[in-house]
């Protein structure tokens, strides 16, 4: 099965867009979470256990399970292990390397840990993106386009002018001989350049960062998102894991996750 073929499957089962970013940050995390030796897995367990029949997909970043040392590593190998193989597992590492390290990335990232799609700066070019997918035909990286953040504009330039780095990565990665899927990561926070990037990738499926805490337009991305197969993958971390910190946590990110699936389904 491809990976938009699975996508596709989950969408459909759950009415779904929405994605859930597990990012467990050490200074949120419930003072009756951290009463476990090692609170990342069962705090992640807690989380996908309410919140399994209301998503997409799952975006763990990599970068909060580092600031754990080894103990984060194991925590996300685990829950990667953890989560139902019917629902796509896009680990956010952002990787891009040359050929050969990004192989390297690629046999850990797909083939050990078995996750769904990675995402990947493409910055030096295919090279951070073709070793990755080859012989990977059920495999997908999204390549980062527009990304959410305030200063994304400093280097990827501006959508609307119809030049700089962000225009050139839409254009000619479509044109690279991926043997699995090419997708794009364009925030919400962007609203009128999440159209433009529709437009230049008409084929591509978008992962779609900024919704929730950072306060992207979610119509634009419930207008724009959608490719001829998938709808996009819309993404909330902050908003769901932490969405209360005083009584029931794992109650409140389902809350808040069936809220926000709801949203974006009223919006469709």
């Amino acid at each position: 099965m491809t990976y938009l073929h699975k996508l596709q499957a989950i969408q459909q089962q759950n009415n779904s867009w929405l994605c859930v970013g597990l990012d467990p940050d050490p200074a949120r995390l419930r003072v009756d979470a951290l009463k476990w030796d090692e609170p990342v897995l069962p705090f992640n367990k807690a989380i996908i256990d309410t919140t399994l029949d209301l998503v997409c997909a799952y975006k763990p970043n990599l970068g909060f399970y580092l600031q754990w040392g080894a103990a984060g590593v194991v925590a996300l190998e685990r829950t990667i292990a953890y989560i139902p193989r019917h629902i796509p597992i896009i680990l956010d590492c952002k990787t891009g390397d040359i050929g050969h390290t990004q192989a390297a990335w690629a046999r850990g990232l797909f083939d050990e840990w078995g996750v769904d799609a990675i995402t990947v700066n493409p910055y030096v070019g295919s090279e951070a993106v073709l070793p990755a997918l080859h012989g990977r035909v059920d495999k997908a990286v999204y390549i980062l386009a527009r990304t959410s953040n305030p200063s994304a504009t400093q280097f990827q330039g501006d959508l609307r002018a119809g030049a700089g780095l962000a225009v050139e990565v839409l254009r000619q990665s479509q044109q690279w001989p991926a043997e699995g899927h090419i997708g794009y990561v364009v925030g919400a926070t962007y609203p009128e350049e999440l159209a433009i990037a529709r437009r230049l990738a008409p084929q591509a499926n978008f992962l779609i960062p900024g919704v929730g805490a950072q306060g992207g337009d979610l119509a634009t991305a419930v207008a724009y998102g959608p490719d001829p197969l998938c709808g996009p993958v819309i993404n909330a971390s902050r908003s769901i894991l932490y969405a209360n910190l005083a009584g029931d946590f794992a109650a409140a990110a389902r809350a808040a996750a069936l809220a926000l699936r709801d949203e974006i389904n009223a919006l469709r």
